[in-house]
């Protein structure tokens, strides 16, 4: 197959700074797509232009659509990283199309700031929520932030500032690799300069003295939720999603979620996560906790299971199900799991430990029971006190 389509990632240098096969596939083209800012880079020689404008969906299938032209896609820096390219592949069959990359604004940033890139978190706030960054938050990490617009400094400061890292140095720089490019540096704590809408934030992680963060290994202290009692405790949840294995990208549906512990811990390792559960208070309580805990995309879903399951599409890698362990509640969620995808449940009751031992006994799979104690404050000396036993069940679908 020919390559019809091109995707060029240009600079702030314009056509001077492209590759001669990058300039070629520019040249040959018979239509021109991207933004306007890219758009305007190139003279207007008559040929057909789309631009993105607010409706980026919509553009970019209005220019798919043409089949019988040679089509070019100008995109920022690097188009596979963070961009349309990636867009483009996922729509189009391999060998129809082409990339040419342009040094990324992570590249130039890191080339400035002397920041070894591989060591160095990249990220997009670019049509995602700022809030996602706090799940990187921790002592000496580095991040650069694409923003997505010139009040994503002051944002982000801010964010920085909520969470206890006001110390952290930021650095904006603007306009990468152009004649108008700037370098503007500060603290979190007292950012007040105004940037332009072409930047990218470099932050170097510093807390404050007292500042609290969290690791991304599995067991969070029980006070990082807010909820109403119905949580799965840190010891028995660091089990838990040890049975569950999260891995990148993987999909888990949290059945009976209470506060979104499993699901929320789920996504900081990783993967993508649905919470299901019935009560509409609860699902507030998950919504904010996922955004205070930095995986403001959990989905929250409010219905009783097993029916609310039913509008669940596709099929998740893993389910859990904590509250209210039954057999149509495990049946429903094995139904659901491709070939290969892990169930894991909970049991507190004995209704509910028997549900797991009649389920296991049909289906195979590991049993586990917990029993914890935590040293707790007795009048003047300390004792520990035992939780609730918890039976533990995983199996995997073969």
């Amino acid at each position: 197959m020919t390559a019809r389509v091109s995707v060029v990632g240009i600079g702030e240098d314009g056509l001077a700074g492209l590759a001669p096969a990058a300039r070629a596939a520019v040249e040959a083209a018979e239509v021109l797509a991207g933004g306007e800012r890219h758009l305007a880079m190139l003279p207007d020689d008559g040929r057909r232009r789309i631009a993105w404008g607010d409706a980026f969906a919509a553009r970019l299938e209005e220019a798919l659509a043409i089949m019988d032209k040679r089509l070019c896609i100008l995109a920022s820096g690097d188009p596979m990283w963070f961009g349309v390219g990636n867009v483009v592949a996922r729509r189009l069959p391999a060998g129809t199309w082409t990339a040419f990359p342009q040094p990324s604004s992570f590249s130039l940033a890191a080339a400035r700031l002397g920041w070894p890139l591989q060591d160095t978190l990249c990220l997009s706030a670019h049509g995602r929520p700022l809030e996602a960054v706090a799940l990187h938050l921790a002592p000496g990490a580095r991040l650069l932030v694409l923003a997505a617009d010139g009040s994503t400094p002051a944002r982000l400061a801010a964010l920085l500032r909520e969470r206890g890292f006001g110390p952290s140095p930021l650095t904006v720089l603007e306009h990468l690799g152009g004649a108008r490019e700037r370098i503007t540096t500060g603290a979190a704590e007292g950012w007040a300069a105004a940037c332009a809408d072409l930047c990218l934030v470099a932050v170097e992680c510093r807390p404050a003295p007292g500042a609290v963060w969290h690791s991304r290994l599995a067991g969070l202290p029980d006070d990082a939720f807010a909820h109403d009692g119905q949580i799965t405790k840190r010891e028995t949840r660091a089990a838990t999603l040890a049975l569950l294995a999260p891995w990148p990208g993987a999909v888990l549906w949290d059945i009976g979620a209470g506060c979104g512990s499993i699901a929320i811990e789920w996504m900081r390792a990783g993967g993508r996560a649905v919470a299901v559960e019935r009560e509409a208070a609860r699902c507030a309580l998950i919504a904010a906790n996922a955004v205070r805990l930095g995986v403001p995309g959990l989905r929250v879903v409010q219905g009783e299971a097993p029916a609310a399951l039913a509008e669940l599409d596709g099929r998740p890698d893993a389910a859990f199900v904590g509250g209210g362990v039954a057999s149509e509640l495990l049946a429903a969620a094995w139904e659901r799991l491709p070939m290969g995808g892990r169930l894991a449940a909970n049991a507190v009751t004995a209704e509910g430990e028997a549900a797991l031992m009649a389920w296991q006994a049909r289906h195979g799979g590991a049993m586990t029971r917990l029993a914890t104690a935590r040293l707790e404050p007795m009048g003047r000396r300390r004792a520990w006190r035992p939780l609730r036993p918890v039976t533990l069940y995983q199996g995997v679908k073969a």
